[in-house]
């Protein structure tokens, strides 16, 4: 689908997040709803700002995302108020004019003082004020009513088709990255150049980035977060690891993929994780609690750790001495669209909480899968030292092949991750069509 399309959808959009904030305000009490964009930040002692994040609250109404000290003010019935704050700078380049399928919408009001965006907020009634403190103008405190962002946080793991049109760009966007990553990794590069390779290919810079990408090469794998990108040219290349993401109109994608160099042994773990993945995509089904999905997504797991003769145990043994933990930490997945790790993953409409499985104390999803959810699917297995360590003097030590383990931890790990959204069907792959796509 192209952004013109997208587009399209914008108007059936904004009447979805309207309802929203109708039900919301109805349900808690409150006559305004007024959303801050945010505020830039200065680094300490110093007078330049950090990169500007949106508030998701705000960017859920309208594509704007490089927009501080902009406000929504929306009152039911009418037509809702952008205060759009323009300076007039010759130190940086200010917003341009508002343009977009998202104008004819709003009711716009420019100003080129933060402060005088309070002369266009309501005034009267119950006003619930979301943002960050400092956000704040006299008179206008954020007070982020709890259950109120309660609401709103649970209806948006519910996509419009304006967000899965975006979400599907996004995809798009990073995908020719993850190939460049791919080639630079076979021709030789370090991290940092692979890094680079793929912001050339997706058209981005660092700041554009929905979140810093994850580069790994050989034994940093072994790191889930693993945060550097070394500018070294390491003797060997064992293997890549790149989690890496794109940003359309505020919408991000979330993708890893895992290459090898041809070691038999780590070419039929990446293989065997990726057939894994592949199942657990097809059974993001409608009515399914995602816990379940996570606990299968160990029991499988725990069945290549048989298979490959990495462990000799049974995998539900595995599951329930977590064994299948050491090798996979992390939970299997998370809501994603307006931020990478999307709100309300724990909680239903009144903010009640959901709890984990126990001893999953990682998992960043609990709620049982519905149609317009759209969430990530990435399983795992890494040779991580410190829980190796810890494995090995339990009882359990003597299950592990560890001369296979000791094979296999110069490469770190495997991570393979897609999005797939759940509708009322079979479940559609965002990663595997724009993969396709390009193709």
């Amino acid at each position: 689908m192209s952004a013109i399309a997208a587009n399209s959808l914008y108007p059936a959009h904004l009447h979805s997040i309207k309802a929203r904030a109708d039900a919301a305000l109805q349900k808690h009490g409150f006559d305004h709803l007024l959303v801050a964009s945010g505020v830039e930040k200065l680094e300490f002692l110093d007078d330049r700002p950090y990169p500007f994040k949106t508030n998701a609250q705000f960017k859920a109404w309208l594509p704007l995302t490089h927009h501080a000290s902009s406000w929504i003010a929306y009152t039911p019935g009418l037509k809702p108020v952008l205060v759009y704050y323009q300076p007039d700078d010759y130190w940086h380049v200010p917003p341009t004019q508002p343009e977009g399928a998202w104008v004819e919408h709003f009711d716009i009001r420019i100003i080129s003082d933060p402060a005088d965006a309070a002369k266009h907020l309501p005034t009267s009634g119950r006003r619930a004020i979301i943002g960050e403190p400092d956000a704040a103008l006299p008179g206008f405190e954020p007070n982020n009513p709890k259950g109120l962002l309660d609401y709103l946080h649970y209806h948006r793991g519910y996509k419009t088709p304006y967000e899965l049109a975006v979400m599907r760009l996004a995809q798009r966007r990073a995908v020719p990255g993850h190939l460049a990553a791919r080639a630079a990794f076979k021709a030789g590069a370090s991290e940092a150049q692979i890094h680079a390779a793929y912001l050339a290919a997706t058209g981005q810079t660092d700041l554009d980035l929905p979140y810093s990408n994850i580069v790994c090469l050989n034994r940093n794998g072994a790191t889930l977060h693993y945060q550097y990108k070394s500018n070294d040219v390491p003797s060997q290349h064992r293997s890549l690891l790149i989690d890496a993401g794109a940003d359309v109109d505020g919408y991000a994608s979330d993708i890893t993929r895992t290459w090898g160099n041809g070691d038999a042994r780590f070419e039929s773990l990446v293989n065997a994780v990726e057939n894994e993945q592949q199942a657990l995509c097809g059974l993001v089904r409608a009515g399914t609690d995602y816990r379940d999905l996570h606990l299968e997504c160990h029991l499988r797991l725990g069945n290549v750790l048989r298979t490959l003769e990495i462990v000799d145990m049974d995998p539900g043994q595995m599951l329930d001495a977590g064994v299948t933990s050491t090798f996979f930490p992390h939970g299997l997945g998370h809501p994603i669209g307006l931020q990478v790790h999307d709100v309300a993953g724990f909680t239903d409409e009144d903010g009640t909480l959901i709890p984990r499985p126990a001893g999953h104390p990682y998992l960043r999803m609990t709620r049982t899968l519905a149609p317009g959810m759209v969430v990530t699917i990435e399983p795992g297995i890494y040779f991580i030292p410190t829980l190796l360590a810890k494995l090995k003097a339990t009882p359990h030590a003597k299950a592990v092949n560890w001369s296979n383990v000791e094979h296999l931890l110069p490469f770190g790990g495997v991570r393979i991750e897609d999005e797939v959204h759940c509708t009322e069907g079979a479940p559609e792959n965002l990663t595997r069509d724009a993969f396709a796509a390009l193709a």
